[in-house]
């Protein structure tokens, strides 16, 4: 097995290994070492990356079976029996050191608060989230509210952190938040008098070093709750950007930081008000160009045919358009929007026996393109506009009978 330097010294960031192997994974050059301070992905946390010899290393992997670490390179490997130098990237790792941590602590106050037990881990690169088994039966939102003061009670009272491997006594006197793996060597991670849980990962020696705690959000999750939560820098990035949001906001609307959310509600009241009028002027407009072009259209027999090609107009209008003249006996519309490329919308008055989307169906092939509804409307459009007016054609004879 390859020595973890990390179980001794989480913040040793440089060594010195022999590689005693080399080999490959997912068709990367890889090497064993004798011993490595590279942590592997393992637990729901993402592996350290840094430099072997100057190459840098892009993966790191712990081999099942004999517990190998394989540390994946994007270059050239060393020759076995080499010695060669390892250097950690220390910003990666302090920041997985202070999520980690801070998981621990959240996942032991969800627990206290309304007996909810973590069911898994996930650190990402910008965030990290808990699941839980189960829903407080109080409104989330309050209960969060006291889950960080928990949290961060526990991190301003810079508590030291422990992780050792207990022996088989040890192990047995301990109450851990929930049952160990079945493995050979079991390590333990002690938060002193607030919580003790089985974990190979790296974590900080006193909970100061997490810095703030923060949850950002949640959402149910299979009977449960997963809660997305920033720690340290992440907090403090995070804080940083909601602070100039906040602060440009409320610049923008000439309002101080305390008033924005009022105002951003007034605002948003005003617009909803302003569309539905725009939206009823709107329907207004299209009923009276849905009477003008019945009474301008083609006349044959008890039929009125409205053909009409769009220039750059928005084709939901159009759309609307054709819907609006379905209501129109005897009324049967061919529209058309050109611009990039040309979009149909086809309908008919209730009182015609006429399938649009059959037609529509087959002015489409001649755009190259295709397209489906009811009988009553269909729309489509295809990329050929050089040939709108030939599928406008195939249209008005399906149409016409001709």
């Amino acid at each position: 097995m390859t020595k973890r330097l990390y179980y001794d010294d989480l913040f040793q960031m440089q060594f010195e290994a022999q590689v005693v192997e080399l080999t490959t994974d997912a068709e990367r050059p890889a090497v064993v070492l004798d011993q490595t301070a590279f942590y592997p992905t393992a637990g729901g946390q993402p592996h350290d990356t840094g430099t072997l010899a100057g190459v840098p290393v892009v993966d790191v992997v712990e081999r099942a079976g004999d517990g190998a670490v394989l540390h994946v390179l994007d270059g050239p490997a060393p020759v076995v029996g080499s010695m060669v130098a390892g250097l950690v990237n220390a910003v990666r790792r302090f920041d997985h050191m202070q999520q980690h941590t801070g998981q621990h602590i959240l996942s032991q106050a969800c627990l206290k608060r309304w007996n909810a037990q973590t069911v898994g881990f996930h650190l990402a690169d910008t965030y990290s989230s808990i699941d839980l088994d189960r829903e407080p039966r109080e409104p989330v939102d309050q209960v969060m509210v006291q889950v960080q003061e928990i949290v961060n009670g526990v991190v301003f009272g810079d508590l030291p952190v422990r992780a050792w491997f207990p022996t088989e006594g040890e192990l047995a006197a301990l109450r851990l938040r929930k049952p160990a793996g079945a493995h050979e060597r079991i390590r333990v991670v002690q938060v002193e008098g607030f919580d003790v849980t089985a974990c190979g990962g790296t974590h900080v020696t006193a909970t100061g070093q997490i810095g703030l705690v923060v949850v950002r959000r949640w959402e149910r999750y299979k009977g449960g709750l997963r809660v997305e939560f920033l720690c340290g820098g992440r907090a403090l990035r995070d804080y940083c950007f909601l602070a100039t949001t906040v602060r440009d906001l409320a610049t923008e609307l000439s309002v101080a930081d305390t008033d924005l959310a009022d105002m951003v509600r007034r605002r948003l009241a005003e617009a909803q008000e302003y569309h539905h009028l725009a939206e009823v002027r709107g329907n207004a407009l299209l009923d009276y160009e849905a009477r003008e072009l019945v009474a301008t259209a083609e006349v044959h027999g008890s039929l009125r045919l409205v053909l009409r090609v769009y220039e750059d107009r928005p084709f939901e209008e159009v759309r609307r358009l054709a819907l609006r003249l379905t209501e129109e006996p005897g009324a049967v519309a061919l529209l058309a929007a050109r611009g990039d490329k040309v979009q149909l919308a086809f309908g008919r008055g209730p009182d015609l026996d006429l399938d649009m989307n059959a037609i529509l169906r087959a002015a489409c092939q001649v755009l190259g393109g295709k397209g489906g509804g009811r009988p009553h409307l269909a729309q489509g459009g295809g990329p050929d506009a050089a040939h709108l007016d030939e599928a406008l054609a195939v249209a008005r004879r399906h149409v016409l009978g001709a």
